[in-house]
């Protein structure tokens, strides 16, 4: 996600500085976006004098303090809650007063994280789709303490990204996760409960819903830790057993098996091709 956004960012002329937790993740992210904007090119939906500016705006920050001068920054960490509490908590410090911070959490309570900053009014929730360059929707997402020029400043960039912006109060999950990721576990319900294979519920709900991939393909490339983590959001924040995390998720995640990063989830990815695992 990280690398998604810094190659949107850039794309629309932001310069951009990239942080990750080793020097070694951050090559790999530099690698990633040239990778991506390589296949525009090739696609013909950027030129390759585009592809050359978008690279030369994009610079290693290998510390929180070389973001010292940011304008706004985005934190887009793993989701989980003391994380991203302990990288904002980290961060304040070093930033100027007026810069505005965002996070790309995409279940945490926005109120709960600008809490742990110095800047509750100058922080909101700026939740991107992934694969960031392809997907259209970004979700605003307002604290309690974020203010009217924050909000305005926020939607003035996603717009000038040419992103669609959907505005979602600040609830478990906010909108797109909290109607995706209970489809999802349900999906994993049905097989759990043996309804159906993998890939029977997979092909049900690409043909039978038009759905573009299947529900547990998808959550493959989601992350089924980060899966688990926004029904855990889910299920605390709303107190309703609707929302109970599948038995079969959470073994899966405690095996390690979290999709495509690992290279097993609900499929196999090790081979030429994906097989399903159940």
């Amino acid at each position: 996600m990280g690398n998604g956004i810094a190659h949107v960012c850039a794309a629309a002329g932001f310069e951009v500085k990239l942080n990750d937790i080793s020097r070694e993740r951050i090559e790999s992210g530099l690698a990633t976006i040239n990778g991506n904007l390589a296949r525009q090119v090739a696609s013909g939906r950027i030129t390759e004098e585009t592809r050359q500016k978008a690279l030369s705006l994009i610079t290693v920050a290998p510390t929180l303090a070389d973001l010292g001068d940011a304008d706004l920054v985005i934190e887009s960490a793993v989701e989980n809650e003391e994380v991203k509490r302990k990288i904002l908590r980290e961060l304040c410090p070093l930033l100027k007063p007026e810069a505005i911070l965002a996070t790309n959490t995409s279940s945490i309570s926005i109120t709960r994280l600008a809490a742990a900053t110095d800047r509750p009014e100058r922080f909101i929730g700026i939740h991107f789709m992934n694969p960031v360059p392809v997907m259209e929707l970004v979700e605003l997402v307002r604290g309690i303490a974020t203010e009217d020029s924050t909000f305005e400043t926020a939607r003035a960039f996603v717009e000038r990204l040419g992103k669609t912006i959907a505005v979602s109060e600040d609830f478990p999950a906010f909108m797109v996760n909290r109607i995706l990721l209970p489809m999802i576990n349900e999906a994993i319900y049905t097989l759990y409960e043996g309804v159906g294979s993998v890939e029977a519920i997979d092909t049900a709900m690409r043909l039978g819903a038009r759905h573009p991939m299947g529900p547990l393909e998808l959550a493959d490339f989601i992350g089924l830790d980060t899966c688990l983590s926004i029904m855990q959001v889910l299920y605390e924040g709303l107190a309703d057993s609707k929302y109970r995390p599948c038995p079969l998720l959470v073994k899966y995640v405690e095996a390690g098996w979290l999709g495509r990063k690992t290279q097993r989830g609900f499929y196999d990815y090790r081979g030429e091709k994906p097989v399903p695992t159940r």
